[in-house]
């Protein structure tokens, strides 16, 4: 018996020592990740490393490397992956001012993420839309209202800009003390990458070092520096006359230089193609020598089939495999720490059912009502008091596309407009009376006056919608073209429709459903009242009826300056930000930047400079609890060639009807920084300066007081 025992354990240790020399570095997770990545490079052909170098990564059997798609999207809610919580527009949710409930939202969205992934990965192998990298948040500055793809980012202010992205990556990220990460986030599009998107794949985006510096770059420097952002995506555009993928300057001089960007590059759908294909940048000669470019200057994995070609580029000379090397290595770092290589997961007892569940279809309601931004309400029309002669007229009504925006889910509950005031009075009068677009000869007014018999107030659910504006459309109409916008005011089937209605004697309330800014100077005249909505996601109809009827008071605050019409605007192809922006726009908005009303009246009073810290107090002098947004802003009188003013801190905060509240605004060398022409660079910058405190960004609704930063 005892023989028998130890030939049993002889047997044993044998074992063991056998499965220990089966185990290679790259399979051992005692090993870090950077020495599992360097045994695991070191095995592979050019052929398989290549391989794992595009967004669709193959699989490698014999090395045990699962396939693997670096391409997921999460906008506004987990996108293309069947049913999800759809929240607002980013353009809306930056309306909101709120970047403590934005984090929320994102915490909630990878939440769902994870759920998803671990569902997929119980099927096989994560396909695209699948995966735990997420190509958001979108942080190009929206420097003009007509550029399609404005409502995915966070507005025109760069400071609002990098508050928001923040709260998206580390909603996203998850805390980075965990030794498995919960998902990537990805900023793009690095860098100045605007509009127009029909000539997005040629243009040459021509800007000086300050307007880089000081509008286009700093969210993108926000979230690397702060946020710790695991991924940055290149841009179509040239930059300087290099494509944005192979620019040294922004590259390594800037991302990994200044800024210490660990991470990973991709690049944007098809960016690096357009290196070298016809009728776009043919910056080089073929797809051997693009690759080799984007590869040497570490755009790490490509989405797009140039990459292809890099076995090519090796043998032709024209790419030395070390950087194949040091871009694989960097993207198997991250697989190994999202324990996507090993299966780990810290997040499998999340249930199926948090995915589009109650407590997330909450947060998106009061995410919606957060954003809705009352932009008129004359003779105080609002809040609603009954509902008998009330009917509900427009477009977008009823339509449940539209209230997703775009990059979306395709969530299994919308409430629409229509479903929240007919819920609220079953015997509503509905009709859509014209369409978004046509000719003014198919509007019949005359059975849209009839219908409208005994109805003196109308509200009109109008405005445009993503198939409208958007990334790259095939559109070309009146007032649109290649998803920007012409024009920016209403099509003009509408503007008739509401005259016609106001002509009539209705009182018209209009709720405006857009992603960007709009040109209502008619509408300032025909409606009593004017409430942006956006496109304000599966909840948005509840929070729009309940803003109507009072349930809260509208607290939302415009991330983007309102003009009166496209005649305010430079033009589209100059990247200059003068006359741009509320930053540095001369003339008269139709509604400023940081603009919104509510049904109370706030008294902000003059800011008083505390160390580290702005003080004021705040007086809701109305009779309804409300939010407001308190604002401060900074001007620096001895800069001729400055901002006019710029938003350097916000809080939002809520007050009692007929209480007062004391707001705290951070303060530091930080909020002082501004461009110093000696160095070309923007540091903390010493001098008189005025500060701005109040609720919008027009000097009427600003107190101020003159302060010296000393450093």
């Amino acid at each position: 018996m005892r023989r028998y025992a130890a030939i049993l354990a002889v047997l044993a240790i044998t074992a063991t020592a056998v499965s220990a020399q089966e185990i290679l570095p790259y399979q051992d997770k005692a090993l870090s990740p950077e020495q599992r990545a360097d045994d695991l490079v070191s095995r592979m052909t050019i052929e398989e490393k290549t391989s794992l170098l595009m967004n669709s990564s193959q699989p490698v059997p014999r090395l045990g490397i699962k396939g693997y798609n670096w391409w997921n999207e999460a906008l506004h809610g987990v996108a293309r992956n069947g049913s999800a919580t759809t929240f607002p527009m980013p353009i809306a949710m930056a309306a909101s001012f709120d970047d403590d409930l934005l984090y929320e939202v994102f915490t909630a969205v990878s939440d769902e993420g994870r759920v998803k992934n671990r569902q997929a990965v119980a099927n096989g192998d994560p396909r695209i839309y699948q995966g735990l990298t997420y190509w958001t948040p979108n942080i190009n500055i929206f420097r003009d209202p007509r550029w399609g793809r404005g409502m995915e980012t966070y507005g025109e202010d760069p400071y609002l800009m990098g508050r928001m992205g923040v709260a998206v990556v580390r909603g996203l990220q998850g805390p980075d003390s965990l030794d498995v990460q919960k998902a990537h986030a990805c900023a793009k599009h690095f860098a100045v990458h605007s509009g127009p998107e029909s000539e997005r794949h040629s243009f040459d985006a021509q800007v000086s070092e300050r307007d880089l510096r000081e509008t286009y770059l700093p969210a993108f420097k926000d979230l690397v520096t702060k946020a710790g952002v695991k991924e940055i995506m290149t841009a179509y555009n040239r930059f300087r006359g290099k494509p944005c993928s192979a620019s040294p300057y922004l590259i390594d001089t800037l991302l990994r230089g200044e800024w210490g960007f660990k991470g990973i590059i991709t690049s944007d759908c098809g960016a690096v193609d357009d290196f070298w294909r016809p009728g776009r940048h043919e910056w080089v000669p073929d797809q051997a020598t693009a690759a080799a470019f984007a590869v040497r200057s570490g755009v790490d994995t490509e989405c797009g089939g140039t990459y292809r070609a890099i076995p090519e580029a090796v043998s032709r000379g024209l790419l030395d495999e070390q950087f194949v090397d040091r871009n694989l290595r960097r993207l198997l770092i991250e697989r190994y720490r999202l324990g996507e290589m090993d299966g780990v997961s810290l997040w499998n007892d999340l249930p199926d059912e948090m995915v589009e569940g109650e407590e997330h279809k909450a947060l998106a309601y009061k995410m919606a009502c957060e954003t809705m931004v009352l932009l008129q309400n004359r003779g105080g029309i609002l809040p609603l008091k009954g509902d008998e002669s009330i009917a509900l007229v427009g477009p977008n009504a009823g339509d449940v596309r539209m209230m997703w925006g775009n990059y979306n889910a395709i969530p299994k509950e919308t409430i629409t407009l229509k479903d929240a005031l007919a819920e609220r009075n079953p015997s509503l009068v509905h009709l859509y009376g014209c369409g978004r677009v046509g000719t003014p000869d198919t509007l019949d007014v005359a059975s849209v006056l009839k219908a409208l018999e005994g109805k003196d107030v109308v509200i009109f659910a109008g405005g445009i919608s993503p198939s409208l504006e958007g990334e790259e459309l095939r559109l070309s109409i009146p007032g649109f073209s290649g998803g920007d916008r012409t024009s920016l005011e209403l099509p003009e089937i509408q503007r008739n429709l509401i005259k016609a209605l106001h002509d009539a004697g209705k009182k018209v309330i209009l709720v405006n459903f857009s992603g960007s800014a709009m040109g209502l100077v008619p509408e300032a005249s025909t409606c009593e009242a004017v409430l942006q909505a956006w496109y304000p996601g599966q909840m948005g109809g509840k929070a729009i009826a309940d803003a109507l009827y009072g349930v809260y008071s509208p607290s939302g605050k415009l991330p983007l300056t309102f003009y009166k019409s496209v005649d305010q605007l430079p033009d589209f192809h100059d990247y200059s930000m003068k006359d741009r922006t509320y930053r540095y726009f001369t003339g008269e908005p139709l509604y400023p930047f940081g603009y919104g009303l509510g049904y109370t009246r706030f008294k902000i009073g003059r800011p008083k400079v505390r160390k580290g810290f702005v003080e004021v107090k705040v007086t809701n002098k109305g009779g309804m609890d409300a939010d407001e947004v308190v604002q401060l802003y900074l001007r620096r009188p001895d800069d001729k060639e400055g901002p006019l003013k710029t938003l350097r801190g916000f809080v939002r905060v809520s007050v009692p009807a007929g209480k007062s509240v004391k707001v705290r605004i951070p303060v530091d060398s930080e909020t002082f920084t501004w461009w110093d022409p000696s160095i070309e660079r923007m540091v903390p910058l010493e001098g008189r300066y005025v500060i701005m405190v109040g609720n919008s960004s027009a000097d009427a609704d600003l107190r101020s007081r003159s302060y010296r930063f000393r450093g």
